[in-house]
């Protein structure tokens, strides 16, 4: 056996928040979405028109979304589940300093940045959906 890939699904209450989050705060960019009809998938997202998922990517990471009432409807043991979760998402990056000044007044940060006995800089926030997220670049 071979694992190749993680690539999280989080399921969100609204695409385009979430969409809009992650854009102006986190830097990401959408990859695309996929409206209501399923029909295809929109590379913007467009005025007048719902979604049901997203894939979004920032360099090498991606994350995809998708609308809670199709979550779970596709994966069912998700079915009496609230959103969130009782994990995080821990994210190496470079230059974190910098990333966490130009968030910390945009998201409630849960942690202050500080260096761990492992030797990384991190820090924590929530994102809109109550998503926990870690971040961390290692003390130079």
């Amino acid at each position: 056996m071979k694992f190749n890939k993680l690539t999280t699904n989080l399921e969100v209450s609204s695409i385009k928040e979430t969409v809009h989050f992650y854009q102006t705060v986190m830097g990401f960019s959408l990859t695309y979405a996929v409206p209501d009809t399923q029909d295809g998938a929109d590379q913007e997202l467009i005025d007048g028109k719902t979604y049901v998922f997203a894939m979004m990517k920032c360099e090498e990471l991606e994350l995809m979304f998708q609308r809670s009432d199709s979550f779970k409807h596709d994966v069912e043991i998700a079915t009496n589940s609230e959103i969130g979760a009782s994990a995080s998402l821990y994210i190496e990056i470079e230059g974190i300093k910098e990333f966490y000044n130009q968030i910390r007044e945009k998201v409630p940060v849960i942690t202050e940045m500080k260096t761990t006995w492992y030797g990384m800089n991190e820090f924590y926030m929530k994102d809109i959906n109550g998503y926990i997220l870690g971040f961390g670049e290692k003390e130079s």
